[in-house]
């Protein structure tokens, strides 16, 4: 189970590592898009953003839906929900780790730092 997880988020990750795509996300948070309003901000042709979607598409990310005939892009927020879990879960570990490195970094400075003498002067 850990391995397909690992793949879907390298999927994911891997989507959302194009700024091109990370915004086409960030445009479909405010609402489903067709092609043409998710292309309109973008200086490329419509079969470059097409390839974009593509790969959205394929990681899980967005969906597409036809109502007559357009077919408007929609976020899966799912799939964001998992790489979102994923990044809160080592920002814990990494904070734990940190905080630990801290205490103990404090603890070797305390232990090689001069002591007073008792008329509070260093020796």
């Amino acid at each position: 189970m850990a391995a397909v997880d690992d793949e879907r988020l390298d999927v994911t990750f891997a989507a959302l590592a194009d700024p091109t795509r990370r915004a086409i996300v960030a445009r479909l948070a405010r609402g489903d898009a067709t092609v043409n309003e998710l292309a309109a901000p973008f200086e490329m042709s419509l079969p470059a953003i097409s390839k974009h979607l593509k790969v959205l598409e394929r990681s899980g990310l967005i969906s597409r839906t036809r109502h007559a005939q357009f077919r408007p892009c929609h976020l899966e927020r799912e799939a964001l929900d998992a790489a979102l879990l994923w990044i809160e879960e080592s920002r814990r570990t990494w904070t734990e780790r940190f905080e630990k490195l801290d205490q103990y970094l404090r603890e070797v400075q305390q232990a090689h730092s001069p002591e007073p003498d008792r008329k509070g002067h260093d020796s």
